[in-house]
């Protein structure tokens, strides 16, 4: 039996499944891999690195420095989120990624991202936190219209989210076959179809591929939501979800707001903590 974590995205609602990342962290669960999109890549890896509250600590602090995310960065750079501040100094000066642990830590580590060329979702396992995995954890967490691609050996990637919400059929496809799935939306919830569409044909227009999928994502994510249903209730997997809609924007860098979230996490992580123990164990 090999368990799993798998991360679902969501931007600054990833902020929840941190809470709960701590929560399981300081209780000593340990996972034999772990998958993420987007948020749940950038924020996810902090599980294999050990390092508890590193999330929540640089979001509030950096938050609302416009290095980090501004319109003037999406302007300048062509990234809502600014490359070099939120992938170089964060990570090595700022608030350092430990390097060392991530690269020593067994847990596997996998990351999604969309392939704008083929529209097809590819995978990278992360091995030491370096240069190219920082850069996929780039790719999977940047957005269309407000990000650049991210390039690849010699693919042009964007959003993991494009394509797949949650990577959960993934981690079955490669064996892990106990899993626990922290979403960031509650049960119940309904994706719609993008307002921005039209725009998206405009500004995306030489993505094609992109725009297909971001014309059927609604219907998709509903699917993947369904399918997760079917599996808990059938007892192959165990979901931790916000109780109700968490209420923040993507983009908010409200120190107090992040806090919020974040606390929702932990609460729900402490109230979860020993059925996720009893699950792990079969």
């Amino acid at each position: 039996m090999k368990t799993g974590l798998v991360l679902e995205g969501g931007a600054m609602r990833g902020l929840f499944s941190c809470g709960v990342m701590d929560v399981l962290m300081e209780n000593g669960i340990s996972f034999d891999g772990a998958a993420g999109i987007s948020a749940g890549a950038v924020f996810g890896c902090n599980y294999k690195s050990r390092q508890i509250g590193r999330a929540i600590r640089y979001n509030k602090k950096y938050g609302r420095d416009p290095r980090y995310m501004s319109i003037r960065s999406l302007l300048t750079t062509g990234d809502l989120y600014g490359a070099d501040f939120c992938y170089r100094a964060i990570p090595d000066e700022l608030d350092v990624f430990d390097r060392n642990t991530f690269r020593d830590n067994p847990m596997e580590f996998y990351i999604g991202a969309t392939d704008i060329d083929s529209g097809e979702m590819v995978y990278h396992r992360c091995t030491d936190g370096g240069v190219e995995d920082i850069e996929w954890m780039r790719a999977s967490a940047s957005m269309p219209m407000v990000s650049r691609p991210v390039e690849i050996g010699g693919r042009r990637l964007l959003d993991g989210g494009i394509l797949t919400a949650v990577p959960f059929r993934y981690m079955e496809e490669i064996g892990y076959n106990r899993n626990v799935v922290i979403l960031t939306q509650p049960e119940g919830y309904q994706k719609k179809k993008s307002a921005a569409l039209p725009m998206m044909r405009i500004l995306l227009r030489k993505m094609p591929r992109v725009v297909e999928a971001m014309s059927v994502r609604h219907e998709r994510y509903n699917e993947e939501m369904q399918a997760l249903n079917e599996k808990e209730r059938a007892g192959r997997i165990l979901i931790i979800r916000p109780p109700e809609s968490l209420g923040i924007s993507r983009t908010e860098n409200d120190p107090n707001e992040l806090e919020r979230v974040y606390q929702i996490g932990r609460a729900v992580g402490e109230k979860r903590l020993q059925e996720v123990r009893a699950f792990l164990q079969g």
